[in-house]
């Protein structure tokens, strides 16, 4: 089977460079035939893109048989380029969570259903191996009835950065809080109830909303998520932690970087079944992986038809809606 011809419009997502330097990489299924940096916007990463046509985003949507493109462009333009090669009937990678507009982003999926084209999203949890086999697990029942999920994704930035999230509804809860309410909604559905808890440390004069947090009820229990820009060790302190009938399991960290550039997560489960306080599990650390390997390996799939996209596009619309709950002001709940 051919290449999937794909093009890439924006180079300033955080994630820009991972993708771009993945889908060269795999040079047996991906075609990369080109880049756009959109009118406004920057690239974060040069040396990702050398030696590959620089052009304009209508050139680029003008390839010929051009059979995909990834969007990594500025949060804020996430769904306006999405949308755009929507309409030409190609299939999208879009970075996570899509733009501010709530009506945009419910546009860009009924555009896409209707046309039927591949539309996934960058969740970048949802190719952790371990993750994927504990939502599997949680499935099939291995720790019973769920009744809470702590999830937290902390860093520490600098007041630049953290300035700069003021762009965006919720700050953090926007920006990297959507990684965790992603992962709550897989596990648990959707919320009866959600609490929106962010605000602005204030440290080094900061005023955008640098620590996110949003309490989400259900019927049996409250999950909860928490992301905060300013936390020292922050990163290795980002977790996931599922309580069920049955057992416990956390991933602390999700994710940590081995030498070699890879990621591997740390993982604890405790069984209810061994009634002893003191009893502290057992502990596993994985081998090492990219989750970008699996990420835009399962997308080739779902663009030649091998796999069927198990992210909907109402669960993405309904995902996204959550997300914009999370980040509005605390208001005493939904």
């Amino acid at each position: 089977m051919k290449p999937i011809k794909i093009a890439q419009i924006g180079a300033e997502h955080d994630h820009a460079s991972d993708i771009m330097r993945n889908l060269r990489k795999k040079n047996d299924i991906f075609e990369v035939v080109g880049y756009a940096i959109p009118d406004g916007e920057i690239n974060q990463y040069p040396p990702a893109y050398e030696g590959l046509p620089l052009m304009s985003v209508d050139e680029l949507l003008s390839i010929p048989d051009l059979d995909a493109v990834a969007v990594e462009t500025s949060e804020l333009n996430l769904t306006k380029y999405a949308a755009a090669a929507v309409e030409r009937g190609l299939a999208v990678h879009m970075d996570k969570p899509g733009g501010t507009e709530p009506a945009d982003f419910e546009a860009l999926i009924t555009a896409a259903k209707n046309r039927r084209v591949v539309f996934h999203t960058g969740y970048m949890y949802r190719y952790n191996p371990v993750i994927s086999q504990l939502i599997q697990d949680i499935r099939d029942g291995k720790l019973g009835d769920i009744y809470c999920v702590e999830a937290q994704m902390n860093c520490m930035h600098k007041p630049q950065k953290r300035q700069w999230l003021e762009r965006f509804p919720g700050g953090m809860m926007f920006y990297l809080g959507c990684h965790l309410i992603d992962l709550v909604l897989q596990i648990q559905g959707m919320p009866k109830e959600i609490l929106p808890l962010n605000c602005s440390t204030g440290i080094d004069g900061a005023t955008a909303e640098d620590f996110g947090m949003a309490a989400l009820k259900y019927e049996n229990g409250v999950s909860f998520v928490k992301t905060c820009a300013v936390e020292a060790g922050g990163y290795m302190r980002r977790q996931l932690v599922v309580c069920g009938s049955k057992g416990t399991v956390q991933l602390l960290p999700i994710e940590g970087y081995t030498d070699s550039g890879n990621l591997y997560t740390v993982v604890r489960q405790v069984s209810s079944d061994i009634f002893n306080w003191s009893y502290d599990g057992e502990r596993y650390r994985t081998e090492p992986f990219n989750r970008y390997d699996t990420m835009m390996h399962c997308f080739a799939e779902y663009v030649t038809g091998k796999k069927e996209n198990p992210y909907t596009y109402d669960y993405e619309l309904e995902l996204y809606k959550t997300v914009i709950k999370c980040c509005r002001k605390s208001n005493g709940g939904e």
